[in-house]
C-alpha cells in the first residue's frame, strides 16, 4: 500500500504532540488548530485555506484570538467539515474523536502520536477500548479516575455531534459506548465509581433513544428511554430522570397523545428543577398547547420557559444535546406561533432559526431546525396563496440529510393538510402528498435490532 500523498498543511508530529494542540482538535475548535498550526508549524493561512478548502479570510476570521474584543469566533461544527479539516491538516482521526482516516490506513509509517482517552467512546471500530483496559489495570480497582473521566468526554462529544452526525454513526457509537460501559460495571469499584458508571449509562441510554427514535426504531427507543428512567432512580439523579421524562414527552408530543405528553412534563420537572431541561418541558407543553388550540396556556408556558431560561449561565457548548442554549428559543415559539395560526410571528422566528443554523460559510450546523423552519415557511406560504414557495420549502426540508424523522412528518403533515384543503386539484400538492406518504410507509417498516 503506498503512502498517501501530503497536503500543503500537514501538521508536523512536533506539533500534533502538542498538549494545546491536541485539546483544540479534541474539543473540535479548529480556528484554536489554525492558530497553532502557524504559531508552532509556521503553516500559513494561505496554505491551511488550501488544505481545507477555505478562503484565506475565513481562515484567519476562525483563527483570531477569542479576546481580541471582536465576539466570539466561528466555529466548524458540519461532520462533513470536521473530515475536510481533519484530512488536509493531516490530523489522526482518533484525536478528533473519530475512526482513522483512510490515508492513516494508506501510509506505511504513521507518525506516533499518544492516543487521546477522550476517544474512547467516539472513535469506534476494534479496539477502541484498550485505553481505558491498560489504565484500570494500574489500580486495584476494576476502573480508575482517569478511565472514568475519559468515558464522560467521549459522551460529551458524543452528545455535541447529535445536532449534525450522521445517526447511524452515532447509533454505533452510542451503542459502542453503552457495551463498553455495562461490562466495566461487573468488575470490582468503590460505591463512587459505581454510581459514575450508572451515571455515564444512562447518559448513554438517553442519547441512544434519542437517535433510535430519529430511525424510526420507536420499541428500542422507548426500552432505552426506559433503562435511562431506571439508572436515574437507582442512581438518585434527577437530572437524568427529567430528561427520560422530556424523551416521553416529546415522543408523546409526535403521536399526539396530547395528555401523556402533559403527565410527562409534569414528572420531569416533579424530578428536576435547576437544570436546563426544565427550559424543554416547557417548550413542549407549549408545543403540545398550541395543537390543543389553548392560546393562553400556549402563553403561559413559554413566558415559564423564558424565565427559566433566562436564570441560566449561557453555555460554553450550546450545540450539546441536553443543555439547551438560548437561541433554541426561537424554535420553540417558531413552532407555536404556527399552530395558533400566527404566521407573521411564526415566519420571522423561522427566519431566525435558519440564519442561526447555518455557519459562517454557508453550511448547516443545525439541520433539523432548519428543515422544520422550513416547512413554517412553507406553511405561512400556503396560507397566502404561494403554493410554489410552499411546495419548494417542504421539499428542500424533506431532503435534508440530518433528520428526526418523526418530529420531521409531524410538522410536514401540518403543511400537506394545508395544502390538500386549499389546493385539492393541484398535480404538485398531490405530488408533495404522496412523497410524505412514501416516507410514512419507509418509517413504519421492521426495526432494526438494538
Amino acid at each position: 500500500m503506498t503512502e498517501a500523498a501530503p497536503t500543503p498543511a500537514a501538521l508536523p508530529p512536533h506539533v500534533l504532540e502538542r498538549a494545546d494542540v491536541r485539546s483544540a482538535v479534541a474539543n473540535h475548535d479548529f480556528g484554536e488548530v489554525f492558530r497553532l498550526a502557524r504559531l508552532h508549524g509556521k503553516i500559513s493561512y494561505a496554505k491551511i485555506a488550501e488544505a481545507v478548502g477555505y478562503k484565506r479570510e475565513h481562515i484567519g476570521l476562525m483563527a483570531r484570538p477569542e479576546t481580541d474584543g471582536k465576539g466570539v469566533r466561528p466555529r466548524i461544527t458540519q461532520h462533513r467539515k470536521i473530515l475536510e479539516v481533519v484530512d488536509g491538516l493531516r490530523i489522526p482521526g482518533p484525536l478528533a474523536g473519530l475512526a482513522p482516516r483512510p490515508w492513516e490506513l494508506a501510509r506505511s509509517a504513521s507518525i506516533a502520536v499518544p492516543q487521546d482517552p477522550s476517544t474512547l467512546i467516539t472513535e469506534g471500530g476494534a479496539g477502541l477500548w484498550d485505553i481505558a483496559e491498560l489504565l484500570r489495570r494500574t489500580e486495584m480497582s476494576s476502573i480508575n479516575s482517569a478511565a472514568l473521566e475519559s468515558i464522560e468526554q467521549g459522551i460529551d462529544q458524543l452528545a455535541r455531534a447529535y445536532p449534525y452526525a450522521d445517526a447511524d454513526y452515532l447509533h454505533e457509537r452510542t451503542r459502542n459506548g453503552l457495551q463498553y460501559v455495562t461490562k466495566q460495571l461487573e468488575g470490582r469499584m468503590t460505591l463512587r465509581q459505581h454510581r459514575e458508571l450508572l451515571v455515564d449509562a444512562g447518559w448513554l441510554f438517553l442519547l441512544n433513544a434519542c437517535v433510535q427514535y430519529d430511525r424510526g426504531q420507536r420499541e428500542a427507543a422507548n426500552l432505552s428511554k426506559a433503562a435511562a428512567l431506571r439508572i436515574g432512580d437507582e442512581a438518585g439523579h434527577g437530572e437524568i430522570k427529567a430528561w427520560a421524562f422530556e424523551i416521553e414527552a416529546w415522543f408523546a408530543l409526535t403521536q399526539s397523545r396530547w395528555t401523556d405528553m402533559l403527565e410527562a412534563v409534569e414528572a420531569g420537572h416533579i424530578a428536576d428543577q435547576t437544570h436546563s431541561v426544565g427550559v424543554q418541558l416547557y417548550a413542549h407543553k407549549a408545543r403540545a398547547a398550541a395543537r390543543m388550540g389553548d392560546a393562553r396556556l400556549v402563553r403561559d408556558s413559554l413566558d415559564a420557559g423564558r424565565a427559566r431560561l433566562d436564570r441560566l449561565p449561557r453555555p460554553d457548548h450550546p450545540e450539546h444535546h441536553f443543555i439547551i442554549d438560548p437561541d433554541k428559543w426561537d424554535f420553540y415559539e417558531m413552532d407555536a406561533y404556527r399552530l395558533l395560526g400566527d404566521d407573521e410571528r411564526a415566519a420571522t422566528h423561522a427566519r431566525s432559526v435558519i440564519r442561526i443554523s447555518t455557519g459562517p460559510d454557508g453550511t448547516e450546523i443545525s439541520p433539523m431546525r432548519a428543515a422544520e423552519a422550513r416547512l413554517t415557511l412553507g406553511v405561512a406560504a400556503a396560507r397566502t396563496g404561494e403554493i410554489d414557495e410552499a411546495i419548494g420549502l417542504g421539499t428542500a426540508a424533506l431532503e435534508a440529510d440530518r433528520k428526526s424523522l418523526p418530529s420531521l412528518l409531524l410538522v410536514a403533515d401540518e403543511l400537506d393538510k394545508e395544502l390538500r384543503s386549499r389546493y385539492p386539484r393541484e398535480v404538485a400538492a398531490r405530488d408533495f402528498h404522496e412523497r410524505i406518504m412514501t416516507m410514512k410507509r419507509g418509517a413504519a417498516q421492521p426495526e432494526l435490532p438494538f
